[in-house]
């Protein structure tokens, strides 16, 4: 004979008297108990096969807070063509959807929809609306509406092949989600019937000692619950950093390890530092406004304690200075100088670093900078993103020292198996050098580029050593890192990924 604890019986007796099957769901409601604990006991009494336990997965339809709204209100375009019809039939389109009450920012999806369902025809010289002959009856998508109303979610494969095809169509309009869902079914088998039957149950065992029962003295005559190591629990999710964050620590930790310096800034930055002392003249195209993020108030910074070096560097520009440069040939302008940006890349720290007081050779300096570039977002863009930025500073430096250093760091901090080099064009670096990196299943990705600095660069700045530099998509070395093939994944709000991801 089996013996069973009480919520075990419970269980039990309920799925029985549910006919024999009955979800987890049903029960959590029937018995009052958690989720948890029923499924805490349902395993239980699996092991001892009294019950055996099935998942049914479907996808589930139900109304967004948007779709409930225009379920008891309407639809935009039902709401807009009622208007014109008490209208006599036409009407100015702003008045109209006035009278319906349609914020402007939904008249234009409100009237293409209208003209989409031929309910109506609109002329753009006079923003007239006019009802076409075509009647206006209630539609697939107004009936699925009130059908989800008032039902919390609902099958998908329940619904008609019409509310199917027209489901999609609300899906892509944002008023319906579907989603899968997996539902955990309860089955008593013969053994647990004839458990049941035979009714044998444990006494209440106790699972945690209370001041009342060691007060009392009732601990003497309760039966304590043994401890089950093996017994199922729900799943917990610790709180954990960020992973992207964690690889940020280790990298820093790596670099820090090597002997390089950290350098710090802040996001907004002067053109001076982002643009002017890199030798980027102050015509280029990666200055303008669809290139570059420009601050509104204060327009300007104050760069007069930089004096000597905004000198040199004007003269460098307009005809080389010293550095055996001919320069760009055109007149500098302070004011452009002064202008306020969110700094395009992290370089503009390297060349704070590089005109420091403190800067010792040799040395080795990096940051891990937030950069920001009116970018199209896509699965390999961003306009907000992290650059790693390094710069050795040596007498004896050259392009092979350079590359070593990349190849080095794709494979130490990306895991990639192959480098590869070819060459690029940077105003502030000759020769110059872009890195690409791949991984086995993963394949090639461009990571950024390096260069060994101008002497338009290092001299203004009173350097007059060799400087290899690199700014690389820190972002993109965690994409490789990590497996994913989506740079957005990093920044998305995705639970599931974040909770199975694992500790760095």
């Amino acid at each position: 004979m089996v013996e069973l604890r009480v919520q075990e019986q419970q269980i039990l007796q309920s799925i029985e008297n549910n006919g024999g099957k009955a979800s987890v769901e049903q029960l959590i409601v029937t018995l009052n108990l958690s989720d948890a604990a029923v499924m805490r006991n349902a395993l239980t009494l699996q092991e001892k096969n009294l019950i055996s336990i099935h998942a049914v997965t479907q996808s589930i339809i139900k109304l967004t807070d948007e779709g409930k709204l225009y379920a008891q209100t309407g639809l935009p375009e039902r709401r807009l063509i009622l208007a014109v019809a008490e209208m006599d039939g036409q009407a100015d389109l702003k008045i109209a959807a006035e009278k319906a009450a349609i914020q402007e920012q939904f008249i234009q999806i409100a009237l293409g929809w209208v003209i989409r369902k031929k309910w109506a025809s609109y002329s753009g010289k006079n923003n007239l609306l006019k009802l076409s002959e075509v009647s206006a009856t209630e539609g697939c998508d107004e009936g699925l509406l009130k059908f989800l109303v008032n039902r919390e979610h609902v099958s998908f494969d329940e619904l008609s092949v019409e509310f199917k095809d027209e489901a999609e169509q609300l899906k892509k309009r944002k008023l319906v989600i579907i989603e899968l869902k997996t539902t955990r079914f309860l089955q008593i088998t013969q053994e647990g019937k004839v458990s049941l039957a035979e009714g044998k149950t444990v006494q209440q065992e106790i699972t945690q000692l209370t001041p009342e029962l060691i007060i009392t003295g009732k601990w003497r005559v309760a039966k304590l619950q043994k401890y089950n190591i093996d017994a199922p629990v729900a799943k917990t999710w610790s709180g954990k950093k960020h992973p992207y964050l964690s690889f940020l620590d280790k990298v820093r930790e790596k670099l820090v390890i090597l002997g390089f310096q950290e350098m710090t800034g802040t996001s907004v930055e002067t053109s001076l530092f982002n643009f002017d002392a890199l030798n980027i003249p102050q015509d280029h195209p990666a200055r303008e406004i669809n290139d570059i993020y420009y601050i509104k108030d204060p327009k300007y910074g104050d760069i007069n304690s930089y004096g000597a070096i905004v000198e040199r560097i004007k003269e460098t520009h307009e005809n080389g200075w010293q550095t055996g440069s001919t320069g760009w040939g055109y007149k500098y302008d302070f004011e452009a100088a002064q202008k306020l940006i969110l700094r395009g890349h992290g370089t503009c720290l390297s060349a704070r670093a590089l005109e420091s007081k403190d800067l010792q050779v040799p040395s080795k300096h990096f940051s891990i900078a937030r950069v920001y570039r009116p970018e199209v977002v896509d699965r390999t863009h961003l306009s907000e993103f992290n650059q790693i930025e390094g710069i050795i500073v040596g007498s004896d430096l050259n392009l092979r020292d350079l590359l070593g250093v990349l190849g080095k760091f794709a494979m130490e901090i990306a895991g990639a198996s192959k480098v590869r080099f070819k060459p690029d064009y940077f105003p502030f670096t000759e020769p110059s050098v872009e890195l690409s990196a791949y991984k086995d299943g993963y394949g090639w990705i461009e990571f950024g580029g390096s260069g060994i600095f101008r002497p338009e660069v290092t001299q203004p700045l009173g350097v007059s050593v060799p400087v290899i530099a690199w700014g690389l998509g820190v972002d993109r070395l965690f994409m490789m890192h990590s497996g994913i093939d989506d740079i957005r994944m990093i920044f998305c709000p995705e639970l599931d990924w974040l909770r199975k991801k694992q500790v760095i």
